[in-house]
C-alpha cells in the first residue's frame, strides 16, 4: 500500500507527489522523441512505465535524472521544478537511477563499486550499509573481492541495484533491469524490485517486461511512439486486451 501523509489542519490523509512529468517533449537532433509525456508518481508507490523498445522510455529517464536536455515542459521533484539541473545534484537530492545496460564500475571490486555510490554522502554509515547491501543481496556479499567485469549480467544488475541503494534514495528509477537476463535471474531480480519497495523506497520501473512490471506496480503508463497511449490502475491495464496483445503477444 502506498505511504500517505497526514495533512495538518483538516484531519484528511492525502498522498505527497514525489514526482511529476507534464507535457515532457524531447528531442535528438530533429528527431522528437519524446512528445509531451505526461506522469506522476506518489509517495510509497511502484509506478510502472512500460513500451516496445524505441518508444521514448529510456529517453524520458534520461530527461528527468538531468542526463539529456529538454526541449519542453518541466519536471518536478518534491513540488520543484528539477528542469536542467545535473545529475549530480538530483542525486544529492535523493532521485537516483539504476541505468538500462547497469554501467558498473568493471575494473573496481564489488565492495568499490558499492562505496561510488555513496560518494556524494558524509555521513559515517556507509559501511553499515553496504552490509545492508549484502543482506539484500547475499551473492555480492560472497564475492565482494571480485572485479565488476568478471561477474555475471545478473551479477552485475543486482550490484548496479546496490550500488544506487547506497545514495538512499528517495524515488529510486529503474530502466529494463530484466533485459538480457536468464528467467531465474528475472525472478530474482523483480523479487528484490518488490522488496525495495516494500521498504518504503517510491520506485518508478520502466520494462519491456509488461507482466511482471505491472504485476508488481499499483498503477502504470504505456508508452508508445515517444507518447503516453494509457495510463490508470496496474491490474486494469495488464488485464486490457489492447495491452495484452500488444505486449503480452495474445
Amino acid at each position: 500500500m502506498p505511504i500517505t501523509k497526514l495533512i495538518e489542519g483538516d484531519g484528511t490523509m492525502t498522498q505527497k507527489n514525489m514526482l511529476k512529468v507534464s507535457n515532457l517533449k524531447v528531442a535528438y537532433g530533429g528527431i522528437q522523441a519524446v512528445k509531451g509525456v505526461s506522469f506522476e508518481v506518489m509517495e510509497g508507490e511502484l509506478v510502472s512505465l512500460i513500451g516496445a523498445n524505441g518508444a521514448g522510455k529510456t529517453t524520458t529517464l534520461k530527461a528527468i535524472t538531468g542526463l539529456q536536455a529538454v526541449a519542453a515542459g518541466d519536471i518536478e521533484y518534491l513540488g520543484r521544478s528539477i528542469k536542467g539541473q545535473g545529475a549530480w545534484d538530483l542525486v544529492k537530492q535523493g532521485l537516483v537511477m539504476v541505468p538500462e545496460g547497469r554501467g558498473t564500475f568493471t575494473r573496481m571490486t564489488i565492495t568499490e563499486n558499492l562505496q561510488m555510490g555513496a560518494f556524494i554522502r558524509e555521513d559515517k554509515e556507509v559501511d553499515a550499509d553496504i552490509e545492508k547491501v549484502f543482506g539484500i543481496f547475499p551473492r555480492l556479499k560472497e564475492r565482494r573481492n571480485q572485479l565488476a567485469g568478471t561477474m555475471s549480467g545478473g551479477e552485475q544488475q543486482m550490484l548496479a541495484m546496490g550500488r544506487a541503494l547506497m545514495a538512499r534514495p528517495k524515488v529510486l528509477l529503474m530502466d529494463e533491469p530484466s533485459m538480457g537476463l536468464s528467467p531465474i535471474m528475472v525472478d530474482k531480480i523483480f523479487e528484490v524490485v518488490n522488496d525495495i519497495h516494500q521498504r518504503g523506497t517510491t520506485v518508478l520501473l520502466v520494462e519491456q517486461n509488461a507482466s511482471r512490471a505491472l504485476g508488481l506496480a499499483s498503477r502504470g503508463y504505456v508508452m508508445d511512439s515517444g507518447e503516453v497511449t494509457m495510463s490508470g490502475d496496474a491490474k486494469m491495464l495488464l488485464n486490457d486486451p489492447r495491452v495484452r496483445a500488444a505486449y503480452l503477444g495474445e
